[in-house]
């Protein structure tokens, strides 16, 4: 009996150990296919790293609740400044810029370097009121940081950018600082910004609004600004009508005549030279004179370095869409940065000048 005991459990673990083996011998090859997906993961992470249009390095101030702000590596938001705390607490260093609307003023909080915008003169204060109500209701990734206003006042304090607007980049480009960053990605990268910040106009918390300070490309241009992480934003949001098509309401870019190809042809004055310019009898447009000046604005952006060429040969059939005559036939903002994204995503799969340095 005790040997047919043994003699059962020896056949019993020569059975289960049959059973083992076929086990064993799988477990490479699983392993081996979690590891190839797994790589295969990490590597599209990395590439989404360096290719996607990330727009900022820090944390996106929309995250703070209305009314509060996050700067630079401040880990907690903090409230708007008020009135007191714009004039007690904030010290004017010099001035740095200047418009129609406002004076910009580098300045110092907290030893932060910010910037103050005062109000240039009375008759346009109803222009600064709406540029300061534009940045409030819009902060996000897209529009510069807001840390205070005082309507009483007319001061706004926003974060403080040195590399100034998109006017500057070929200076900025030729600073030893940042040569590196002179290639055609990151060139792209800066018009990948410039559409997704018009389509979230576009597409705003507050409707469809057009950016009306655009009557040529050095006044787009003087509108954002370039961040030291070299990214753009929204800066001046002092003409943003709001175009509503279910009530039939369209916008006009001020009440004088524009002229030039820059702008959109529904801009211009249609009656022909022999009928004098009255803004009662100029018709009202949309959001569509935004898209038509893309393609000059990411030429501009896109410049003239190794690969750039290559750029401009993917993205020439939206820019003929953009520039068609009929605003409706020209594609949406969304559809713009979708091609644009995509082009991108094509252009890192090939094998271009600088490509592999990215990789």
């Amino acid at each position: 009996m005790l040997v047919e005991m043994v003699e059962d459990c020896n056949m019993g673990k020569k059975i289960q150990d049959s059973k083992n083996v076929p086990f064993q011998r799988e477990i490479p090859s699983a392993v081996l296919l979690i590891a190839v997906v797994l790589m295969n993961l990490l590597l599209y992470l990395y590439l989404d790293h360096f290719y996607m249009p990330v727009h900022h390095s820090g944390v996106d101030p929309s995250l703070c609740p209305f009314g509060y702000f996050r700067l630079g590596e401040m880990k907690n938001c903090s409230p708007w400044l008020s009135c007191e705390a714009l004039k007690t607490e904030v010290r004017k260093l010099k001035l740095v810029g200047e418009g129609a609307v406002k004076k910009v003023f580098l300045s110092e909080w907290r030893e932060r370097k910010v910037a103050v915008s005062q109000l240039t003169g009375p008759e346009v204060k109803e222009d600064f009121l709406h540029g300061a109500d534009m940045l409030k209701s819009l902060q996000s990734q897209y529009v510069i940081t807001l840390l205070g206003y005082c309507e009483e006042q007319f001061t706004i304090l926003t974060e403080y950018h040195p590399l100034g607007s998109l006017r500057n980049l070929e200076k900025t480009l030729d600073l030893a600082k940042y040569q590196s960053l002179n290639t055609w990605h990151h060139r792209f990268m800066l018009a990948i910004d410039y559409v997704s910040i018009i389509h979230y106009l576009h597409n705003s918390p507050l409707g469809t609004l057009v950016m009306c300070d655009s009557s040529d490309l050095n006044k787009v241009l003087s509108q954002y600004l370039l961040t030291s992480d070299f990214h753009v934003v929204a800066n001046d949001l002092d003409a943003l009508p709001q175009v509503n098509r279910s009530s039939g309401k369209l916008v006009k870019c001020g009440h004088r005549e524009l002229r030039g190809e820059f702008v959109a042809p529904e801009q211009l004055w249609p009656f022909g030279e022999e009928v004098p310019f009255e803004d009662d009898l100029m018709p009202p447009y949309d959001e569509k004179t935004d898209i038509w000046k893309i393609p000059d604005v990411s030429d501009f952006l896109l410049g003239h370095v190794e690969g750039s060429d290559i750029v401009r040969f993917h993205l020439f059939d939206i820019h003929v869409a953009c520039k068609r005559r009929t605003p409706g036939e020209r594609p949406s903002a969304r559809v713009v940065l979708d091609t644009y994204q995509k082009i991108l995503i094509s252009l890192k799969e090939t094998v271009m000048p600088g490509t592999r340095e990215m990789l």
